[in-house]
């Protein structure tokens, strides 16, 4: 009959699967699935990891997992209890064990519940930590969500400036990007037209239109009067005539 590691060792290999497969799917390290394999259970925290971590193997290579629980209880588990009683003699494993039954009183209690809270976490870490290291190591997607959060950001802080003009009655535009550059458009507006550029500067016949700047609608009084605007990605000023394009 095939021992807990054979059989484990067997059926991932039947799977065409190898450690670094397996821990990927476990998330359990490589170097306790080696150890599962090879039997060398004391390399384990303690048999209540032992049996967890079998239950996990064995459920992700399509095993029954309970029977090699069972043997792990009866060839391994008792086994270590009754070599830590010969080691000891029977008058010290006695003494021993009157030694390990303290009265519980309610601090002891706390004691107890924060321990088992904290053997919870370590069992945590166990199923999620690398082969090499016993501290925990960013995941593989963390790079993709550094990354993301930073394209988010540089969403956030526009580098163009976006601009659409609507008129409300035709109205004069002239719009270039700077002192000495090229027209982009002048003459009579009369349906919505939308302009990008790393500055836009603009010189409107008339504030009878609306103004929306990387999407939001510029406050802008309507009325006869023409009015000039520099816009820049994060920031916008008036114009006075004489800076005005097209004049």
């Amino acid at each position: 009959m095939p021992t807990i590691g054979e059989t484990l060792r067997e059926a991932r290999m039947r799977r065409h699967l190898d450690i670094a497969d397996v821990e990927n799917r476990t998330k359990i390290r490589a170097k306790y699935l080696r150890a599962l394999e090879n039997e060398e259970f004391g390399m384990l925290p303690g048999p209540t990891f032992v049996k967890t971590f079998l239950r996990t193997y064995a459920e992700m290579l399509g095993l029954d997992p309970h029977p090699l629980i069972e043997e792990y209880r009866q060839t391994h588990e008792r086994r270590d209890e009754v070599d830590v009683v010969h080691t000891l003699g029977p008058q010290a494993a006695a003494r021993d064990r009157r030694r390990r039954r303290p009265r519980l009183g309610p601090g002891s209690v706390l004691v107890l519940a924060l321990a088992a809270i904290v053997a919870a976490l370590v069992a945590v870490g166990l199923l999620t930590g690398d082969d090499e290291a016993d501290v925990a190591q960013p995941t593989a997607t963390s790079p993709e969500r550094r990354e993301a959060r930073r394209e988010r950001e540089r969403a956030a802080v526009p580098r163009r400036v976006r601009l659409r003009i609507t008129p409300i009655t035709p109205t004069y535009v002239c719009i270039d990007r700077g002192p000495g550059t090229p027209v982009i458009f002048e003459g009579i507006l009369d349906a919505s037209q939308a302009f990008r550029g790393r500055r836009l500067r603009v010189n409107l016949g008339k504030t009878d239109v609306r103004l929306r700047v990387n999407g939001r609608l510029l406050p802008l009084e309507r009325g006869p009067d023409p009015v000039g605007f520099v816009f820049r990605p994060r920031s916008r000023r008036p114009l006075p005539p004489p800076e005005r394009p097209c004049v």
